[in-house]
């Protein structure tokens, strides 16, 4: 398999192989430290946090803090099954204090089942942009796996301590997948690898030329192969948003690149994604669960993976499922969830997920990056 495949609109989609991920030396991994302690946030598992950002990327600063999106659910005595039931919750974060202000989207507002992951962008005159994942559809009686990329805005109002969102608008779909480039059947079911992907679309603007993009995790089309992950792109042209090919492949390699997302450090492009060992083709050789990423000169490529291998930096081995989601922002604080704390491997119950899962947002890391490397100091 070639390394990079041919340019098309200006990109080039570069492949993230099997002989990338056997790179791989377990001895020399940057491992994150374990989780010793977890702030449950109330009753609810939360989960994919991400902060309200400025058209840069910065996370905003509201009301002496900052505002964050997350997905929530009721705390079911299987954890899993917090994914058909998710909402997009706001929260609001000044120093190490948590304020909880309730759903996001008025119920019946989303085109979906439920809510999954996004990201969200604050103008200079105060209206949030909010890009996110309907899954499945309104009205459904089972939830099944549609995605679909929406996009709503809302007013910012702060008046001393109270924090509100006017009336969203009605939510606009983005884009859909092609068929050319992405792969239009999500009916791949709920089993382990099995999820396509059309979902958790990361905004970014090109400080090159000011040109707005969206990220989004996908499956590709057209390919022989079920492990058919690809980190997705399009690019905003005056009201519509138009796909481009894929900045990353994994044909053959992995089955679900999640929550890509862009860092300009040093001149360079960073993209960043998360994947878990489970969604790797198990034919080949594997990754640990954690942030993998790969390096441009420029948007539109090619990519190089990071470390090598791609992988940036997993989950200890004591406790490899401990955290996930991870989101890194420009000055490279790193971000995620507590997942399965303390677990040193799948849980064999729902009871036993339950007693692990952390359901919260995990302690912050701090990354470091030199051109091709990366690395936790």
């Amino acid at each position: 398999m070639d390394d990079v495949r041919r340019p098309v609109s200006g990109v080039t989609t570069s492949s993230w192989t099997r002989d990338h991920i056997a790179q791989i030396d377990p001895e020399r991994v940057c491992y994150a430290p374990i989780i010793a302690n977890i702030q449950r946030l109330g009753a609810l598992d939360l989960w994919d946090y991400w902060p309200i950002q400025t058209i840069d990327g910065q996370p905003a600063e509201i009301a002496g803090g900052t505002l964050f999106m997350l997905l929530s659910a009721p705390a079911l005595p299987d954890p899993d099954s917090r994914h058909a039931l998710a909402r997009i919750r706001l929260m609001h974060l000044v120093g190490e204090s948590w304020r909880d202000l309730g759903p996001l989207l008025e119920d019946g507002l989303s085109p979906g089942s439920r809510e999954w992951s996004g990201s969200a962008i604050l103008s200079p005159s105060n209206e949030v942009t909010l890009y996110f994942t309907a899954a499945g559809r309104r009205g459904e009686t089972e939830p099944s796996f549609a995605q679909r990329l929406f996009e709503t805005r809302a007013p910012l109002i702060v008046k001393e301590r109270s924090i509100s969102l006017a009336s969203w608008s009605a939510p606009e779909e983005m884009l859909r997948p092609d068929g050319v480039h992405y792969m239009r059947d999500m009916a791949g079911g709920g089993a382990v690898g099995t999820i396509k992907a059309f979902r958790d679309p990361a905004y970014f603007r090109d400080p090159a030329d000011g040109a707005e993009y969206v990220l989004f995790a996908a499956s590709l089309a057209r390919s022989v192969s079920p492990w058919n992950g690809a980190v997705g792109i399009a690019r905003r042209e005056g009201e519509k948003w138009c796909a481009l090919p894929p900045l990353v492949a994994a044909d053959g390699l992995n089955n679900e690149l999640e929550r890509p997302h862009l860092v300009v450090h040093d001149g360079a492009y960073y993209l960043f994604w998360s994947t878990q060992r489970k969604v790797f083709a198990p034919d080949g050789p594997t990754g640990p669960t954690g942030l993998y990423g790969m390096v441009a000169e420029r948007l539109s490529g090619p990519w190089l993976p990071i470390n090598a291998s791609g992988l940036v930096f997993a989950n200890p081995p004591a406790a490899p499922m401990q955290a996930y989601s991870w989101l890194v922002l420009p000055d490279l604080r790193v971000q995620s969830f507590a997942d399965m704390v303390g677990l040193p491997a799948s849980p064999g119950s729902s009871a036993e997920a339950r007693a692990h899962f952390g359901g919260s947002p995990a302690p912050e890391l701090q990354l470091a990056l030199s051109g091709d490397r990366a690395w936790l100091p």
